[in-house]
């Protein structure tokens, strides 16, 4: 039977249409990090970098029996500016897009991407529903639960992608946002 992370994490992987607080604990990902409009060249290089490591390390533990579901593609951005970062143009956008690995994979198991741990801890999560382009709106009530609940971010902003745009209209995109905080 394969691992399905999707399923057996179902905290990680599903959020309410509200913010809410959850904790997350070290997880491994193959990543590739780089800058650039998302849907440029270099991202979309990284993230077939990204799905070539994450299968060749699904087949590597299949042939040992420990075969698993590729999860769904992640990613964390920022920008390395003073603005706020919807006000810097997409160009200047930097990113790590990344895939979550389950437990019996090991760095000797992953070729051409980097395979790291993510530590977040505390974070506020929701589910965005439709495009992306809409995303601003759930991050301004996600700003405004963490001003409510005295939270200040404390890392990247994370999106893990549970739809492709690619087979989604844009109103059934799902997409959840993630910030890890500390308190104020």
């Amino acid at each position: 039977m394969k691992l399905d992370l999707a399923r057996t994490d179902k905290p990680y992987y599903d959020a309410p249409g509200e913010p809410v607080v959850r904790t997350f604990p070290v997880h491994r990902y193959v990543t590739a990090t780089g800058s650039g409009a998302p849907l440029g060249e270099r991202y979309s290089e990284a993230v077939a970098a990204v799905y070539r490591a994450a299968y060749g390390a699904k087949k590597i533990a299949k042939a040992a029996g420990t075969d698993f579901v590729v999860p769904k593609l992640e990613g964390l951005w920022w920008v390395e500016s003073d603005q706020p970062p919807l006000s810097v143009p997409r160009e200047q956008w930097h990113w790590t897009m990344m895939i979550r690995m389950p437990d019996s994979v090991s760095a000797d198991m992953i070729s051409g991407a980097v395979f790291e741990e993510l530590s977040e801890g505390e974070c506020v999560q929701v589910m965005h529903r439709g495009p992306y382009a809409d995303e601003p709106e759930t991050l301004a009530r996600m700003a405004a639960f963490m001003d409510a609940e005295g939270l200040l971010m404390n890392g990247r902003h994370h999106e893990i992608y549970l739809t492709d745009p690619r087979r989604t209209q844009d109103s059934g995109m799902r997409t959840i946002l993630r910030h890890p905080v500390r308190r104020g």
